[in-house]
């Protein structure tokens, strides 16, 4: 069984820079095929945007498309773990933050991403959150 983030943590996380058009983290989700990316500010994760986001504070609102991903991320006070962060200590941190993705950061940079998903087929794969989270994507 896992002990640390970094075993369970997606690597390589998709980013995008606060400034640039919410398209272009649009197509980095289709790419990657994933709903969430880290937004960046000098390399520094200030927010999550998801697909969520896009949604509802740009198409909803009527935004223009332009429209920089950082002015429309929906966690802006970015909370963020370590690879060698223990798990139980993750989802504390989740839990306090009501958040379902967090960073991990080493170094003040991302090095990959932990989500609700990634816990629940570690901690209890049987569990419907698990299956979820496991199953091919739908297209």
């Amino acid at each position: 069984m896992a002990q640390t983030v970094a075993e369970v943590m997606t690597r390589n996380p998709i980013t995008v820079a606060a400034d640039a058009p919410v398209t272009t983290a649009a197509e980095r989700m289709r790419e990657a095929d994933i709903g969430a990316v880290i937004v960046e500010d000098r390399g520094r994760p200030v927010g999550i945007l998801t697909d969520r986001d896009i949604a509802v504070r740009v198409v909803a609102e009527n935004r223009d498309l332009s429209t920089p991903a950082g002015q429309v991320c929906s966690a802006t006070d970015v909370r963020a773990v370590s690879p060698d962060t223990a798990l139980p200590d993750a989802v504390e941190v989740m839990r306090a933050a009501a958040v379902r993705r967090l960073p991990v950061v080493q170094d003040g940079r991302a090095v990959g991403i932990v989500s609700l998903g990634d816990l629940a087929i570690e901690r209890d794969e049987a569990s419907a959150l698990a299956d979820i989270s496991a199953a091919e994507p739908n297209k």
